[in-house]
């Protein structure tokens, strides 16, 4: 089988994936490659071996319980994004306050003075801020709170990541009737594995560095923090029975380059050790028992943690 994992962004310049082959517990892990066109990705990615593949995705895969309880009226996430090639207004970041809806839930286009994510919230009848973040956006007792879908300013923002990957990738090729499964609203991983050709589920790679053990001194930014970092990335994958390949002990030497998508090409890696130590066993490929989480909220593969302030009760979703 194959594992993949793809550092996303809105800009293709700084999408990069990673693609390991699997073959009787033992991995061997090629070195970061552009994700290129998307309409061809997956079946580009399919010639590197046979078997499933299973995909993880540095991107939100899920939508807040507070919005789908007051605005949303589809049985799940997916066929909730599979509606989406016939709204695509939805991806249209709003400029204003007073531009926010349902149908257009992302914002802001640009920074402006007192902004907030509280306003941000309440126009979309969500209450305080806490109604924007999912379950699994919320800190935890070993990391911060991630940033919520629906926002798209500032450095670590995931929204703009989301609507390039959903309107971009995802929509469209599941309105192509490829055989996607979405973990975890199809069931767990593995299971998944057994029935589908791909299996995507949603990963956050400095999460995946807490369950291998690394610990970086420094910024994943700077090319020499990277390249002090790959003998632990190394015993890392020795531990995982995943053999790098020339070009990517190349990259690990090298720190993955001086160029500013060398941290993408990073993050592709790390999060490629993530998928494969959830098939390895090590990691749990479920989620915590909470109807919202695999109906509509997503989770993130691997984490056991749960948030150190829950979310806002909200009856369990409905429907079929």
């Amino acid at each position: 089988m194959l594992a993949i994992h793809a550092d996303w962004s809105v800009d293709a310049r700084k999408r990069w994936c990673v693609v390991a082959a699997g073959q009787g517990g033992e991995w061997e892990i090629g070195a970061p490659q552009p994700v290129g066109d998307l309409d061809t990705w997956l079946r580009r990615m399919a010639g590197h071996g046979a078997g499933p593949i299973a995909l993880g995705v540095d991107l939100p895969l899920g939508l807040p319980r507070a919005f789908v309880h007051r605005h949303v009226r589809h049985a799940n996430f997916p066929s909730f994004l599979a509606g989406l090639a016939d709204r695509p207004a939805f991806f249209t970041v709003c400029d204003d306050l007073a531009d926010l809806s349902p149908a257009r839930p992302f914002y802001p286009q640009r920074g402006r003075k007192g902004m907030t994510r509280a306003a941000h919230a309440a126009a979309l009848g969500l209450g305080d801020a806490s109604g924007l973040s999912r379950l699994c956006d919320r800190a935890t007792a070993s990391r911060p709170a991630g940033a919520p879908l629906f926002w798209t300013l500032g450095a670590n923002q995931t929204g703009k990541a989301a609507i390039a990957a959903w309107r971009d990738w995802l929509v469209p090729a599941l309105g192509r009737g490829e055989d996607i499964a979405l973990w975890p609203f199809a069931g767990d991983f593995n299971a998944l594995l057994g029935r589908h050709a791909v299996v995507v589920a949603e990963t956050y790679p400095a999460e995946v560095m807490r369950h291998l053990g690394l610990r970086m001194a420094g910024s994943k930014r700077r090319q020499s923090d990277r390249v002090a970092l790959a003998p632990m990335l190394t015993a890392a994958m020795a531990v995982l029975a995943a053999t790098p390949s020339a070009p990517l002990r190349a990259a690990l030497a090298d720190g993955f380059g001086a160029d500013p998508a060398g941290e993408d090409r990073f993050d592709a890696v790390i999060g490629v050790l993530g998928v494969i130590n959830v098939l390895a066993g090590h990691r749990p490929d479920g989620v915590p028992d909470d109807p919202w989480l695999r109906r509509w909220e997503g989770w993130v593969l691997g984490q056991t943690d749960l948030p150190t302030l829950p979310a806002t009760p909200i009856p369990p979703p409905g429907g079929g």
